[in-house]
């Protein structure tokens, strides 16, 4: 792809990343039949292709982002699947990321979109706000006919229970049982620890009966993704620099193995601290040594090896890999082994390269496209005939969880109970 940069446009160190990325598209389209927005809407705009385009001309232009591009990249669900499928390796997650970057700098919304986008940037990575927004929620719920089509779908993702807050996730340090193979820390994260805290209780659970030492860093919390992908690129860079000041404590303090995320959304963004603070002397060290030691909690349990399950387990379980984790991470064959090694018949769900409509925050904000996405994941996973689905992010948990009866759990839910944990609240509520 040609590009028209004038030198002092690429003496920003964003715009000469992306103008290195806009040369390597040769315009070929194999993105659009791995595109999810694409396979709904049929619009090329709305295809990694269309957007590439768009961010292009923008990016030459300068000035105020036209409000045309705002709406065809906030309908981008950053799922990467056009990455998976580019044979020209277009980056195309950078180029997108500074694309809202500059759409957020510059384009000004409309008042209500604003408001909604502002709310959801202050609400969700702090897990009190949070909670205290889905206690409201339940409360608001009789009211939902009357409100917004956004606001019903905010409504509908809010759980109708509530579990009280874990005591795991305050800082502190979890001894590894028997001999220690390993230290690491826990990025406990932010809204999982409100939506399902028992996942971090079955992490932690897991690790330290595998020889793993476990560290919750005092200071380490959202990751920074939400408000990433929303072009917040303050916000997001806030809280990646107090989890790279909290982690880097405590490896050079007592070490660090790993830092293991066990939200696959999360753990890409971790993974990509590097580059995030690539230009800042300050920190670009410590961001490339946090990135390097980011591992997903199968990565680092396949490294291990699972102990020989204590549990019959048994049940056909339907494994819906998490965009962040197949396309973000490229995490493919460790999850998969896990779950047979614990016992489980891992079937694999149809189309699984497309996304479930999650996206971080893209249900509240698209939920349109992803209540036709999620309809088409859940056919796909419930066409297995599996008893179980397993996934590796609390979004798609929840996600999928809406649209079909049976119980969707986080993966490291079934190694652990397969190894002597409990069982799992999905598993025993559906029972």
């Amino acid at each position: 792809m040609q590009t028209h940069f004038s030198l002092a446009q690429l003496a920003d160190a964003d715009t000469a990343e992306s103008e290195k990325i806009l040369r390597a598209c040769v315009h070929c389209g194999f993105c659009l039949a791995t595109c999810p927005t694409y396979q709904v809407l049929g619009d090329e705009l709305d295809s990694p292709r269309g957007r590439i385009y768009q961010i292009k001309s923008m990016l030459e232009t300068g000035g105020p982002a036209p409000a045309s591009v705002a709406k065809h990249l906030d309908r981008c669900l950053s799922c990467l699947a056009c990455m998976t499928t580019c044979p020209s390796g277009v980056h195309y997650m950078h180029l997108v990321d500074h694309g809202r970057a500059v759409v957020e700098e510059t384009y000004r919304r409309p008042l209500r979109d604003r408001a909604i986008r502002a709310l959801l940037a202050t609400i969700l990575p702090r897990p009190r706000l949070f909670r205290l927004a889905l206690i409201g929620a339940g409360l608001a719920r009789p009211a939902a006919p009357l409100l917004s089509r956004r606001l019903r779908a905010m409504l509908a993702l809010a759980p109708r229970r509530l579990a009280p807050p874990s005591a795991v996730d305050r800082p502190q340090v979890f001894a590894a049982e028997g001999p220690r193979r390993r230290r690491v820390a826990l990025l406990s994260g932010c809204a999982q620890t409100v939506l399902d805290p028992g996942l971090n209780e079955a992490t932690i659970r897991l690790l330290t009966r595998h020889g793993v030492e476990v560290v919750v860093a005092k200071g380490a919390g959202c990751c920074g993704s939400l408000t990433h992908h929303m072009g917040r690129e303050d916000a997001a860079r806030a809280s990646a620099r107090a989890n790279i000041e909290a982690w880097s404590r405590e490896a050079d303090a007592g070490g660090l193995d790993a830092i293991v995320v066990n939200t696959s959304g999360c753990g890409t963004t971790v993974k990509d601290y590097g580059h995030m603070f690539r230009t800042d002397p300050a920190w670009a060290g410590r961001a490339a040594k946090v990135a390097a030691l980011a591992r997903d909690v199968t990565e680092l349990m396949d490294e291990i090896g699972l102990n020989p399950p204590s549990t019959a387990t048994g049940q056909a379980v339907a494994y819906h890999s998490a965009c962040s984790m197949q396309h973000g991470q490229r995490i493919a064959a460790p999850p998969r082994r896990l779950l047979a090694a614990a016992g489980f018949a891992v079937r694999e769900v149809p189309d699984g390269h497309l996304c479930c409509g999650s996206a971080g925050t893209y249900n509240l904000l698209q939920p349109d496209i992803a209540d036709e996405l999620r309809a088409r994941k859940v056919r796909a996973v419930e066409s297995t005939g599996a008893a179980i689905v397993a996934a590796g992010n609390i979004g798609c948990i929840t996600q999928i969880g809406l649209g079909t009866a049976l119980p969707v759990v986080h993966t490291v839910e079934l190694l652990d109970w397969a190894t002597g944990g409990p069982i799992p609240t999905a598993l025993s509520d559906a029972a």
